[in-house]
Parts: structure tokens; C-alpha cells; sequence
């Protein structure tokens, strides 16, 4: 508890599992990511949370994910955060003495936060999607696969997103594949280009399809 108070940002979504003057253990995500720090000799004259100040000389991400038994939104959300750590090249490079912990803690805590709550939203869509006239939504790899229809307006269309490890900081590429009717990709394009980025992208443009063009139809299977 001491050391998550030195290490205390604005909030964490780590703990710690293990510290040592040889090692330390820090875990993710219910577990399912585990980072482990090697460290070597002090530094001299340095001091970290009241002891010697020591240099890191290896350090490694894991997934501990059971991906053949979890939830498909799980399973993206695990590779978006690796995406996002072999998009920062050599981690030591940058983190080389347990000074620098506390920054790179916050900075994957970061990204670890945005693709929970991603996870969180794919699976309120699975639950709740039938109220904005979302039939299926589906995870491939990184594409969230979005299946609206409507009786009223006798359509039924897929939005494919292709989602990234910077979410919902930029916006998402898609593509539109008309099933009935002709709403396609001019409509679907004109609606998402006014959703803001930010917190429940991909809710709020789900809410934004249905608001738009769907709202008072009935789904058809």
C-alpha cells in the first residue's frame, strides 16, 4: 500500500504482486497482464521511496488471458494494449532506473483504461444493442462488426470498424455492406462525422445510426 501511495497519480489500474530489491510484479486488467521489472545494482547516491534508487535491467509484458475461454471483447481489448506496447519500442530504453516507474505506470495505465472501458462498452452493445435496432455486434481480431436493421424503413446494413490502440481518441475507419434497402455508406458516413471523439465513442455512434435513421423501426431478422 506504501508504494501504491508513492506511485499514485490521478488513478491506476495496476497492483502490485511482488517487489523485491531483485524484482517487481505488477498486474493488469483482472490479472490477465502481467509486467515484470528486473532490477540490477544502485544508483549511486539515488534514492526511491526511501531505499537505494536501482537501475532496471529487464523488463517484460505478458498476457495471462485464457483466449480460447473469454469473452471476444476481452480478447480485443488485450490486443489493442499490446498493439499499443510494441508501438513504443524498448520500454527499458526509456525506463531505465525505478524513478522512471512511476511515469510508465501512468502512461500504460492510460491505455489500459481506455480499451477496458471499450471491452465494457462492446459488451453493453451485446446486451442493450436490440434498443438501438443493433441486430449482432461481433468482434474479428481488431474490427468490431456492427449489424443494424428495421422493418419501418425496411433496411438492414453492417458497419465494420477497425479499432486501434488509440481509441477513442481519433476517429474509426469503417466500411458499410447494404443487406435491404439503401441506406449505405453516404448516410452512415454523414451521421458518424458528427459524433465527437472521446469517452462512449462507439456507444454514442451506435446512439447517433439509431437516432438518425433507424429510430421507431422494428428489427427484422
Amino acid at each position: 500500500e506504501e508504494l501504491q501511495r508513492f506511485f499514485f497519480f490521478s488513478f491506476t489500474e495496476w497492483e502490485i504482486s511482488e517487489w523485491s530489491d531483485q524484482q517487481a510484479v505488477f498486474t493488469f486488467l483482472y490479472d490477465s497482464i502481467e509486467l515484470t521489472i528486473t532490477f540490477g545494482p544502485p544508483v549511486d547516491g539515488a534514492v526511491f521511496n526511501d531505499n537505494p534508487c536501482r537501475k532496471i535491467v529487464d523488463m517484460s509484458f505478458e498476457s495471462l488471458l485464457d483466449e480460447e475461454n473469454a469473452p471476444l471483447s476481452s480478447c480485443l481489448v488485450q490486443r489493442l494494449i499490446f498493439q499499443f506496447i510494441e508501438s513504443q519500442g524498448s520500454w527499458q530504453a526509456k525506463c531505465t532506473t525505478m524513478h522512471h516507474l512511476p511515469q510508465m505506470l501512468h502512461e500504460a495505465s492510460l491505455v489500459v483504461n481506455r480499451c477496458r472501458l471499450l471491452g465494457e462498452e462492446i459488451e453493453f452493445l451485446n446486451r442493450w444493442g436490440g434498443k438501438f435496432n443493433l441486430l449482432k455486434t461481433e468482434v474479428d481480431n481488431t474490427k468490431v462488426k456492427l449489424l443494424f436493421s428495421t422493418s419501418t424503413a425496411f433496411a438492414k446494413f453492417e458497419v465494420t470498424l477497425s479499432i486501434s490502440a488509440n481509441y477513442p481518441s481519433a476517429p474509426l475507419a469503417f466500411t458499410v455492406q447494404k443487406r435491404i434497402g439503401s441506406l449505405g455508406h453516404d448516410e452512415i458516413s454523414a451521421v458518424l462525422s458528427n459524433v465527437p471523439l472521446g469517452t462512449n465513442y462507439l456507444t454514442r455512434m451506435v446512439k447517433m445510426i439509431h437516432h438518425n435513421l433507424l429510430q421507431g423501426s422494428l428489427i427484422v431478422h
